[in-house]
Protein backbone atom coordinates (compact mmCIF):
# COMPACT_ATOMS: atom_id res chain seq x y z
CA UNK A 1 0.00 0.00 0.00
CA UNK A 2 1.27 3.42 -0.87
CA UNK A 3 -0.41 6.02 1.33
CA UNK A 4 -2.16 3.77 3.83
CA UNK A 5 -1.04 4.24 7.42
CA UNK A 6 0.15 1.45 9.73
CA UNK A 7 -2.54 -0.84 11.11
CA UNK A 8 -4.64 0.39 13.98
CA UNK A 9 -4.52 -1.68 17.19
CA UNK A 10 -7.16 -4.40 17.01
CA UNK A 11 -9.66 -2.77 19.34
CA UNK A 12 -13.36 -3.60 19.29
CA UNK A 13 -13.69 -4.10 15.53
CA UNK A 14 -14.09 -7.65 14.30
CA UNK A 15 -15.49 -9.55 11.33
CA UNK A 16 -18.14 -11.08 13.59
CA UNK A 17 -19.45 -7.69 14.72
CA UNK A 18 -19.23 -6.04 11.29
CA UNK A 19 -22.63 -5.21 9.81
CA UNK A 20 -21.22 -5.82 6.32
CA UNK A 21 -20.02 -9.38 6.96
CA UNK A 22 -22.91 -10.83 4.95
CA UNK A 23 -21.52 -9.07 1.85
CA UNK A 24 -17.86 -9.89 2.42
CA UNK A 25 -15.66 -12.94 3.01
CA UNK A 26 -17.44 -14.13 6.20
CA UNK A 27 -20.75 -14.49 4.31
CA UNK A 28 -20.64 -18.29 4.11
CA UNK A 29 -18.51 -19.07 7.18
CA UNK A 30 -19.34 -20.59 10.55
CA UNK A 31 -18.51 -18.68 13.74
CA UNK A 32 -15.26 -20.55 14.41
CA UNK A 33 -14.18 -20.02 10.79
CA UNK A 34 -14.97 -16.30 11.01
CA UNK A 35 -12.77 -16.15 14.12
CA UNK A 36 -9.90 -17.67 12.14
CA UNK A 37 -10.42 -15.17 9.35
CA UNK A 38 -10.55 -12.34 11.86
CA UNK A 39 -7.09 -13.31 13.08
CA UNK A 40 -5.53 -12.44 9.71
CA UNK A 41 -7.50 -9.23 9.04
CA UNK A 42 -5.89 -5.91 9.86
CA UNK A 43 -7.70 -2.58 10.01
CA UNK A 44 -5.88 0.49 8.74
CA UNK A 45 -6.15 4.12 9.69
CA UNK A 46 -8.59 6.13 7.58
CA UNK A 47 -7.83 7.05 4.02
CA UNK A 48 -8.78 10.63 3.25
CA UNK A 49 -10.15 11.86 -0.05
CA UNK A 50 -7.43 11.54 -2.70
CA UNK A 51 -5.34 9.04 -0.72
CA UNK A 52 -4.27 5.86 -2.47
CA UNK A 53 -4.99 2.42 -1.10
CA UNK A 54 -2.58 1.11 -3.72
CA UNK A 55 -0.95 2.22 -6.95
CA UNK A 56 -0.03 0.41 -10.14
CA UNK A 57 3.27 -1.43 -9.74
CA UNK A 58 2.99 -1.59 -5.95
CA UNK A 59 3.92 -5.10 -4.74
CA UNK A 60 0.84 -7.33 -4.65
CA UNK A 61 1.02 -8.60 -1.07
CA UNK A 62 -2.51 -7.93 0.23
CA UNK A 63 -6.15 -7.90 -0.76
CA UNK A 64 -8.62 -5.45 0.73
CA UNK A 65 -12.23 -5.18 1.89
CA UNK A 66 -13.79 -1.75 2.18
CA UNK A 67 -15.39 -1.14 5.56
CA UNK A 68 -16.68 2.41 5.06
CA UNK A 69 -16.50 5.23 2.53
CA UNK A 70 -16.01 4.77 -1.21
CA UNK A 71 -13.11 4.21 -3.60
CA UNK A 72 -12.58 4.36 -7.32
CA UNK A 73 -10.32 2.02 -9.25
CA UNK A 74 -8.69 3.10 -12.47
CA UNK A 75 -6.00 2.46 -15.05
CA UNK A 76 -3.82 4.92 -16.95
CA UNK A 77 -3.73 4.71 -20.74
CA UNK A 78 -0.59 5.19 -22.83
CA UNK A 79 -1.11 8.97 -22.73
CA UNK A 80 -1.43 8.97 -18.94
CA UNK A 81 -5.18 9.58 -18.99
CA UNK A 82 -7.34 8.04 -16.28
CA UNK A 83 -9.81 5.30 -17.19
CA UNK A 84 -12.10 4.47 -14.27
CA UNK A 85 -12.82 0.76 -13.98
CA UNK A 86 -15.15 0.73 -10.99
CA UNK A 87 -16.50 2.31 -7.81
CA UNK A 88 -16.10 0.33 -4.59
CA UNK A 89 -18.68 0.53 -1.79
CA UNK A 90 -18.52 -0.84 1.77
CA UNK A 91 -18.54 -4.64 1.97
CA UNK A 92 -16.80 -5.04 -1.41
CA UNK A 93 -13.33 -6.42 -1.98
CA UNK A 94 -10.60 -5.16 -4.24
CA UNK A 95 -7.17 -6.33 -5.31
CA UNK A 96 -8.33 -9.85 -6.13
CA UNK A 97 -7.86 -9.21 -9.85
CA UNK A 98 -4.11 -8.95 -9.23
CA UNK A 99 -3.82 -12.44 -7.71
CA UNK A 100 -1.18 -14.30 -9.66
CA UNK A 101 0.71 -11.09 -10.38
CA UNK A 102 3.61 -9.71 -8.42
CA UNK A 103 2.33 -6.14 -8.67
CA UNK A 104 -0.98 -4.29 -8.87
CA UNK A 105 -2.05 -3.35 -12.38
CA UNK A 106 -4.11 -0.29 -11.47
CA UNK A 107 -4.90 2.30 -8.83
CA UNK A 108 -7.39 2.51 -5.96
CA UNK A 109 -8.12 5.99 -4.59
CA UNK A 110 -10.45 7.20 -1.84
CA UNK A 111 -13.39 9.32 -3.00
CA UNK A 112 -14.13 10.29 0.60
CA UNK A 113 -12.87 9.35 4.05
CA UNK A 114 -12.72 5.56 3.97
CA UNK A 115 -11.66 2.58 6.05
CA UNK A 116 -10.30 -0.61 4.51
CA UNK A 117 -9.48 -3.99 5.99
CA UNK A 118 -6.22 -5.55 4.81
CA UNK A 119 -5.60 -9.28 4.42
CA UNK A 120 -2.14 -10.65 3.66
CA UNK A 121 -2.41 -12.81 0.57
CA UNK A 122 -0.23 -15.73 1.82
CA UNK A 123 -2.34 -15.99 4.98
CA UNK A 124 -5.59 -15.85 2.98
CA UNK A 125 -4.34 -18.55 0.60
CA UNK A 126 -3.36 -20.79 3.53
CA UNK A 127 -6.68 -20.28 5.33
CA UNK A 128 -8.80 -20.81 2.20
CA UNK A 129 -6.90 -24.04 1.62
CA UNK A 130 -8.14 -25.29 4.99
CA UNK A 131 -11.68 -23.86 4.88
CA UNK A 132 -13.62 -24.95 1.76
CA UNK A 133 -16.43 -22.45 2.36
CA UNK A 134 -13.92 -19.58 2.39
CA UNK A 135 -12.38 -20.85 -0.84
CA UNK A 136 -15.86 -21.05 -2.36
CA UNK A 137 -16.66 -17.49 -1.24
CA UNK A 138 -13.43 -16.22 -2.83
CA UNK A 139 -14.30 -17.93 -6.09
CA UNK A 140 -17.79 -16.42 -5.98
CA UNK A 141 -16.34 -12.92 -5.49
CA UNK A 142 -13.90 -13.44 -8.37
CA UNK A 143 -16.68 -14.76 -10.60
CA UNK A 144 -18.90 -11.84 -9.70
CA UNK A 145 -16.11 -9.42 -10.62
CA UNK A 146 -15.74 -11.01 -14.06
CA UNK A 147 -19.52 -10.98 -14.58
CA UNK A 148 -19.76 -7.29 -13.62
CA UNK A 149 -16.96 -6.42 -16.03
CA UNK A 150 -18.76 -8.23 -18.85
CA UNK A 151 -21.99 -6.42 -17.96
CA UNK A 152 -20.22 -3.08 -18.03
CA UNK A 153 -18.68 -3.80 -21.44
CA UNK A 154 -22.10 -4.81 -22.76
CA UNK A 155 -23.74 -1.62 -21.50
CA UNK A 156 -21.03 0.49 -23.14
CA UNK A 157 -22.77 -0.16 -26.49
CA UNK A 158 -26.04 1.34 -25.28
CA UNK A 159 -27.33 4.85 -25.79
CA UNK A 160 -26.13 7.43 -23.28
CA UNK A 161 -29.48 7.69 -21.47
CA UNK A 162 -29.57 3.91 -21.06
CA UNK A 163 -26.09 3.83 -19.58
CA UNK A 164 -26.82 6.46 -16.95
CA UNK A 165 -30.20 4.92 -16.04
CA UNK A 166 -28.68 1.46 -15.48
CA UNK A 167 -25.79 3.02 -13.53
CA UNK A 168 -28.21 4.72 -11.13
CA UNK A 169 -30.25 1.52 -10.76
CA UNK A 170 -27.09 -0.44 -10.00
CA UNK A 171 -26.07 2.02 -7.29
CA UNK A 172 -29.60 1.89 -5.89
CA UNK A 173 -29.45 -1.89 -5.53
CA UNK A 174 -26.00 -1.77 -3.93
CA UNK A 175 -27.17 0.74 -1.32
CA UNK A 176 -30.25 -1.41 -0.68
CA UNK A 177 -28.05 -4.44 0.01
CA UNK A 178 -26.27 -2.40 2.66
CA UNK A 179 -29.49 -1.59 4.47
CA UNK A 180 -29.55 1.98 3.12
CA UNK A 181 -32.25 3.74 1.15
CA UNK A 182 -32.38 2.53 -2.45
CA UNK A 183 -34.25 5.66 -3.51
CA UNK A 184 -32.35 8.45 -1.78
CA UNK A 185 -28.56 8.37 -1.73
CA UNK A 186 -25.48 10.53 -2.12
CA UNK A 187 -23.17 9.96 -5.06
CA UNK A 188 -19.59 9.67 -3.78
CA UNK A 189 -18.24 10.32 -7.26
CA UNK A 190 -18.37 13.47 -9.42
CA UNK A 191 -20.30 13.71 -12.67
CA UNK A 192 -16.96 13.83 -14.46
CA UNK A 193 -16.04 10.50 -12.87
CA UNK A 194 -19.42 9.01 -13.81
CA UNK A 195 -18.82 10.16 -17.38
CA UNK A 196 -15.33 8.65 -17.40
CA UNK A 197 -16.70 5.31 -16.19
CA UNK A 198 -19.61 5.31 -18.66
CA UNK A 199 -17.48 6.67 -21.53
CA UNK A 200 -19.55 9.84 -21.74
CA UNK A 201 -18.51 13.47 -21.60
CA UNK A 202 -19.25 15.39 -18.41
CA UNK A 203 -21.48 17.67 -20.49
CA UNK A 204 -23.54 14.68 -21.61
CA UNK A 205 -23.87 13.40 -18.04
CA UNK A 206 -24.95 16.83 -16.76
CA UNK A 207 -27.46 17.19 -19.61
CA UNK A 208 -28.93 13.76 -18.85
CA UNK A 209 -29.28 14.55 -15.14
CA UNK A 210 -31.13 17.73 -16.09
CA UNK A 211 -33.37 15.78 -18.48
CA UNK A 212 -34.15 13.16 -15.83
CA UNK A 213 -35.08 15.90 -13.34
CA UNK A 214 -37.30 17.70 -15.85
CA UNK A 215 -38.99 14.38 -16.74
CA UNK A 216 -39.76 13.65 -13.09
CA UNK A 217 -37.53 10.58 -12.95
CA UNK A 218 -35.22 11.89 -10.22
CA UNK A 219 -34.57 14.83 -7.94
CA UNK A 220 -31.06 16.19 -7.45
CA UNK A 221 -29.55 18.49 -4.89
CA UNK A 222 -25.80 18.61 -5.30
CA UNK A 223 -24.67 14.98 -5.18
CA UNK A 224 -27.82 13.82 -3.41
CA UNK A 225 -30.09 11.87 -5.75
CA UNK A 226 -33.65 10.73 -5.15
CA UNK A 227 -35.20 8.20 -7.53
CA UNK A 228 -38.82 9.19 -8.14
CA UNK A 229 -39.86 6.78 -10.88
CA UNK A 230 -37.91 3.51 -10.80
CA UNK A 231 -40.20 1.91 -13.38
CA UNK A 232 -39.51 4.67 -15.90
CA UNK A 233 -35.78 4.40 -15.25
CA UNK A 234 -35.96 0.65 -15.90
CA UNK A 235 -37.83 1.23 -19.14
CA UNK A 236 -35.31 3.87 -20.12
CA UNK A 237 -32.57 1.31 -19.52
CA UNK A 238 -34.45 -1.19 -21.69
CA UNK A 239 -35.53 -3.30 -18.71
CA UNK A 240 -38.81 -4.29 -17.11
CA UNK A 241 -38.90 -3.24 -13.47
CA UNK A 242 -38.56 -6.79 -12.05
CA UNK A 243 -35.79 -7.53 -14.52
CA UNK A 244 -34.13 -4.25 -13.58
CA UNK A 245 -34.09 -5.19 -9.91
CA UNK A 246 -32.59 -8.61 -10.71
CA UNK A 247 -29.97 -7.06 -12.97
CA UNK A 248 -29.09 -4.39 -10.44
CA UNK A 249 -28.69 -7.00 -7.72
CA UNK A 250 -26.37 -8.99 -9.98
CA UNK A 251 -24.36 -5.84 -10.70
CA UNK A 252 -23.92 -4.97 -7.03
Amino acid sequence: MSDASPPVPRAQVSCQSCSLSRLCLPASLEDDEIAELDNIVRRNRPLHKGDYLFRAEDPMQHVFALRSGALKTYLLDKDGKEQITGFILPGEMLGLDAIGSQRFRGYAMALETSLACTIALPQLEELSGRIPSLRHQLLQILSHGIHSEHQHIGHSRERAEQRLATFLLGLSARYRQRGLSPNNFILPMTRSEIGNYLDLTVETVSRLFTRYVQSGLIECQGREVRLLDRGALCRLGGLHEDEGLRWAAAES
